[in-house]
């Protein structure tokens, strides 16, 4: 029996790209993205009540972005800076404490993960934070690349299985990037193994 998990003063919650582009209907919408807005807002209130750190990550692109189909890349126009797909729905309430980490804003680098040309490690650090809780959009890209980096980095790391969704250009890549994340050491974890 694994014993209920704990937060401590060194966790913090990272919640990776909940804009509406990438939700059903947005100009890359993921299939069952909104299923996991109410599982993240549940962990957003239990690291909020706690004070504990939170981190949500945005894709912020300028219009002419090179991840873009018109650019030659491999997506449709998304998340295009201060657009109304770069917001998150009215639905999905954030902390107040939250802390907003935009990625991938310079036109000629592609950038998936949350600490890719970004200050979140140097945050974390002043924070003091040893352990993040890693979950949103999308498992196989933003989510995977940004749990990679956080291992690199020395980071431990838990996946909120009940908070990630997968674009699966290929119909098994969130699974695979499941296997992936756990093969560099994430822990698996789900809402009901907190404890409290």
């Amino acid at each position: 029996m694994t014993p209920p998990i704990s937060l401590t003063s060194s966790d913090a919650l990272l919640i990776a790209d909940i804009q509406n582009d990438f939700l059903p209907g947005g100009a890359l919408g993921i299939r069952g993205g909104e299923e996991i807005l109410p599982v993240l807002e549940n962990y957003i209130r239990r690291f909020h009540v706690r004070s504990l750190p939170i981190f949500l990550t945005r894709d912020w692109h300028p219009p002419d972005h090179c991840s873009f189909v018109p650019q030659g890349g491999m997506w449709p126009v998304h998340c295009v800076a201060g657009s109304p797909g770069s917001l998150p729905p009215p639905s999905f309430p954030t902390s107040d404490s939250a802390v907003i980490i935009y990625k991938a804003t310079d036109r000629n680098r592609e950038a998936y993960s949350a600490f890719q040309h970004t200050s979140l490690d140097r945050q974390l650090r002043d924070l003091r934070v040893r352990r993040l809780f890693i979950g949103g959009l999308a498992t196989d890209y933003c989510v995977l690349n940004s749990v990679k980096d956080a291992r690199t980095l020395g980071y431990d790391v838990c996946l909120l299985i009940d908070g990630i969704k997968a674009v699966n250009l290929q119909s098994d890549d969130g699974r695979r990037a499941e296997e992936q994340m756990i093969g560099m050491g994430a822990m698996p974890v789900r809402w009901e193994m907190f404890e409290g």
